[in-house]
């Protein structure tokens, strides 16, 4: 079984930057595959970006891309997501999902992950 415990969120007005960690625990981490995902109240989870398993790749939805980071540490089995220049949109709870068999079309899309951390709120506001 593999657990997911998200950290770093919190009150940030616009511009500002905040680092969000996803550490990975329980399985092996450098096979995983590692998304983060947000949420808006009523709202559907909205992918942000993700790094494949063994580093291999990283991939970003287009509002983020220029503004968010996503690496990972295999030292520490945690993934971090780097969020500079925030706007008041990038308000959500932030989720991070692992998974192994996530192929590449399926990047982005939440029901290919089976595991997910409890997510970490960030709000962007003056």
């Amino acid at each position: 079984q593999v657990q997911l415990e998200e950290s770093g969120g919190g009150l940030v007005p616009p511009g500002g930057s905040l680092r969000l960690s996803c550490k990975v625990s329980g399985r092996a981490f450098a096979p995983y595959n590692v998304a983060w995902f947000r949420q808006y109240p009523g709202k559907e989870r909205e992918f942000v970006a993700a790094t494949r398993r063994y580093g291999s790749s990283t991939h970003y939805t287009d509002s983020v891309k220029g503004r968010f980071t996503i690496s990972r540490d295999s030292a520490k089995s945690t993934v971090y997501l780097q969020m500079n220049s925030l706007k008041t949109e990038d308000t959500a709870v932030y989720l991070c999902a692992a998974d192994q068999g996530v192929i590449l079309s399926s990047i982005r899309n939440p029901t290919a992950y089976d595991y997910w951390g409890q997510g970490t709120q960030v709000t962007v506001s003056s």
